[in-house]
């Protein structure tokens, strides 16, 4: 059985996730996410708009996930150790470093081959978790704009 790891945020689920996670299992049989911490994303990317709890909730459901657990704070190669993947897949815009990791990996003797995915093409205006808040603040603007145009 070959087990694939894929991590993220997922933050706001949307296409571009559906694509990752799915392009991800084709590598294998069994597929385990790793979502990361609320401290974690708070770190590398901005405050989340879910709880944790809740993205990893919405994770679990996901039919082409067979398992999800929570990342750990301080050492992302500790949730590797536990998970023991054949293959970690990356998705095309994620900061990690395949290189750095098969370094780190090799110094911990794990045997895991890394694999960065295709970039999603579909709904480019909304396949992005910062993409989306942004197209929501605009629509919110541009109601205050009509709404004060308007008299209301």
């Amino acid at each position: 059985m070959v087990t694939i790891m894929a991590t993220g945020t997922f933050d706001l689920i949307h296409m571009g996730h559906i694509y990752y996670l799915r392009e991800a299992k084709k590598l294998g049989d069994k597929l385990v996410t790793v979502v990361a911490r609320d401290s974690t994303v708070r770190k590398m990317k901005h405050e989340p708009v879910t709880s944790e709890d809740m993205r990893l909730g919405i994770i679990k459901e996901l039919k082409m996930v067979d398992k999800a657990v929570l990342g750990h704070e301080d050492d992302i190669y500790a949730t590797v150790e536990e998970i023991k993947p054949d293959i970690i897949a990356l998705g095309y815009d994620q900061i990690h470093d395949e290189k750095i990791i098969q370094q780190e990996l090799k110094k911990r003797h794990i045997n895991a081959k890394v694999v960065r995915l295709q970039k999603y093409h579909g709904m480019a205006d909304l396949n992005g978790t910062r993409k989306i808040i942004s197209k929501i603040i605009s629509a919110y603007e541009f109601q205050k704009s009509m709404d004060k145009i308007e008299g209301k």
